[in-house]
């Protein structure tokens, strides 16, 4: 290992640190088709000196229908804003996760400027997602030039986490000894 992946993998880990899933949800992804992950995204810094902006929306993973054996690349579409970001994520596939025949599409449907603290601001739509009883749509915090960053992480957290459902769906289903 080089000195600059080194570096690369050190920038990298900051940035996955300085993300964080404040209101995680607990279901699993389909095994087959597609999920849909809704979200609220609160980007800024944690001081609250600036204005937050506050982004509705979700990531949609497809699963192949059909399983072959191709290991082919996962795609990625309208996660991220800069190319300091897309690098992240290069290092992060590269390096520790494989999601192969994945593809992820992230919709934002909605942002707004909130002027209030971080804690503030998340602790607003905690309060709006449990009156409406909502268990399936999770909370995230970032600074603003790491919004794609939080909503690749939360995408890959689900992903990872579902997997033990996933396997044993496929051996109940034949696919799989």
């Amino acid at each position: 290992m080089s000195f600059s992946d080194f570096e690369q993998e050190e920038m990298f880990f900051e940035a996955w640190q300085s993300v964080a899933i404040v209101r995680p949800v607990y279901y699993s992804l389909f095994t087959f088709g597609e999920t849909v992950l809704p979200y609220y995204l609160v980007c800024g810094n944690r001081e609250g000196t600036d204005p937050l902006s506050v982004r509705q929306g979700d990531v949609r993973i497809n699963r192949p229908m059909i399983l072959t054996a191709e290991n082919a690349q996962p795609e990625f579409h309208n996660f991220f804003e800069s190319s300091e970001e897309e690098g992240f994520a290069e290092i992060l596939l590269a390096r520790t996760a494989k999601f192969s025949n994945l593809k992820f599409l992230n919709q934002s449907r909605q942002q707004q400027v909130v002027y209030d603290s971080m804690d503030g601001a998340v602790d607003k739509i905690n309060r709006r997602l449990d009156d409406d009883e909502e268990d399936r749509v999770a909370i995230l915090t970032a600074p603003e030039n790491l919004a794609g960053i939080a909503v690749l992480r939360y995408a890959a957290e689900r992903v990872l986490k579902s997997a033990p459902d996933n396997i044993q769906e496929l051996r109940e289903r034949g696919f799989l000894p």
